[in-house]
């Protein structure tokens, strides 16, 4: 997949189509309360990332977005008015061929669509359509945690990508929202997920390793409202990933914060990355990378960073 090209003007259109309309004419699965077919990661084999023509540089990233009742705005505003700063940042800053999949976690326990998954793709058009066909389902389940586990699974064990397996370069992995992750999810429900005919149980600890092999996996941790500077889930992020969790204080900077997190590793200094953005973002931003702004791609090689 990733074979079209991004365009600032189609995007520009989008947003002033999107302007006119509601969430619901937006994404269109929250009118029909189910998982779009090319989204349902029942009997996914793998979603590929490919080199073309096009692009013969291309660069993996997982975007997996938090779509229980707390985090479900962002997703929206993300395709309303910031897809286009992920994507021009990305290419004003080097990075040449990104492939992008957009995918939605929510928690296995109690939600009917705990894990939906899309394309590695590079178009306008083809981006636009990934991320309007997720279902905003609004759960999760009160226990501060999620099924982010359910990321790492498919980025280790259900992708392919030319980045990693033609050139040993890792692509980039992002998950997102305020709370922790299950520490596992049982083997009948990986079935009834995944569509496994044979399936043992994952652990949290098992398919990160899993997906640090292919990918810098990042968690952004979305500091507002109940979980704000709540030292049990940054204490367990951080132990987790070291400084490759980023605290953000604004989830409206979130597209800003991954690409920057991109360019940063790829040896771009952060302050002019962010001197494109307005002051409120670029600060939101240089907090959450003051950690990772002095990384380099061979200081990131081995996954985590540990403090």
């Amino acid at each position: 997949m990733g074979y079209t090209n991004w365009s600032r003007s189609a995007y520009a259109n989008l947003k002033a189509d999107y302007s006119k309309k509601s969430t619901n004419a937006i994404f269109k699965s929250n009118t029909t309360r189910r998982v779009a077919d090319d989204m349902n990661p029942y009997g996914l084999s793998f979603r590929e990332s490919r080199d073309s023509a096009a692009h013969p540089n291309s660069l993996a990233i997982g975007v997996f977005l938090d779509v229980t009742g707390s985090m479900r705005n962002i997703p929206e505003h993300l395709i309303r008015h910031k897809l286009g700063s992920l994507m021009d940042t990305l290419l004003d800053h080097g990075v040449e061929d990104p492939q992008v999949l957009f995918a939605a976690i929510g928690d296995h326990i109690s939600d009917r669509a705990p894990l939906q998954v899309g394309q590695f793709e590079s178009g306008t058009d083809e981006l636009n359509h990934c991320l309007s066909s997720i279902y905003l389902e609004g759960g999760g389940g009160g226990q501060t945690m999620e099924s982010y586990l359910l990321a790492w699974l498919i980025a280790g064990r259900h992708t392919s990508i030319d980045c990693f397996e033609k050139r040993n370069k890792k692509g980039f992995l992002f998950t997102m929202g305020d709370e922790m992750s299950w520490d596992e999810v049982d083997a009948d429900r990986l079935k009834a997920i995944m569509g496994y005919s044979e399936a043992s149980p994952i652990s949290a600890k098992d398919v990160l390793a899993q997906a640090q092999r292919m990918y810098h996996v990042f968690h952004i941790h979305v500091n507002e409202a109940s979980y704000r500077d709540d030292p049990r889930i940054i204490g367990y992020w951080r132990d987790l990933l070291g400084e490759n969790l980023l605290i953000l204080d604004d989830q409206n900077a979130i597209a800003e914060l991954i690409a920057s997190t991109i360019a940063v590793i790829h040896g771009v200094k952060l302050d002019k990355v962010a001197s494109s953005f307005d002051s409120g973002t670029a600060k939101a931003v240089k907090r959450a990378l003051v950690n990772v702004s002095g990384k380099s791609l061979s200081q990131q090689d081995n996954g985590i960073i540990k403090l």
